[in-house]
């Protein structure tokens, strides 16, 4: 039953994992798409791009809570069948703390875009109009913060491949 468990558990931390990868992935093959339509506001355009990326929000915060309660849920199993947490040696250990601070890495980077980066744009965004150009100054701004955005998703990508990465020694040492 504990192997039943564990890889029940496995396999939502790893959809989860993937999950807070992709995210970032498919926003910046967006980005990166958008970018080639040049630097000024296409309204219609941008605002699929923002409704897109920032539609995802709720997603990308179920995949990192889900991530975290599974991770913590495989030493609790393993309490439970056996009375004591599981001892690991160093190489695990070393394993344990990178990755830990990769997904602390990431829910940093998340949290900063939900709640500091995307709230700007929204509210750029909603000064701007079909049809006209906005003030240079807002869509200056505008871009600046998109800019910052897809920066940190690249980071937050990359964290995440180390943590897929890393992941695996957990099981083996």
């Amino acid at each position: 039953m504990e192997n039943v468990i564990y890889v029940i558990l496995l396999a939502v931390h790893n959809i989860a994992l993937v999950g807070c990868i992709g995210a970032p992935y498919y926003n910046l093959r967006l980005v990166n798409q958008r970018g080639k339509q040049g630097p000024r506001v296409n309204y219609e355009l941008d605002k699929v791009v923002e409704d897109t990326i920032q539609g995802n929000e709720p997603f990308c915060w179920a995949f990192i809570i889900a991530l975290y309660a599974t991770g913590f849920a495989f030493p609790l199993v393993h309490y439970a069948f056996h009375g004591e947490f599981a001892a690991f040696g160093g190489v695990a250990f070393a394993a344990f703390l990178l990755k830990h601070v990769f997904v602390f890495g990431i829910v940093a980077i998340a949290f900063y875009i939900t709640f500091a980066i995307n709230p700007k744009i929204r509210v750029l965004f909603a000064t701007f109009t079909p049809g006209a150009a906005p003030p240079e100054a807002e869509a200056t701004s505008f871009f600046a913060l998109r800019a910052r955005r897809k920066k940190l998703c690249k980071i937050c990508l990359a964290f995440g491949i180390i943590v897929l990465l890393v992941s695996p020694v957990l099981r083996f040492y």
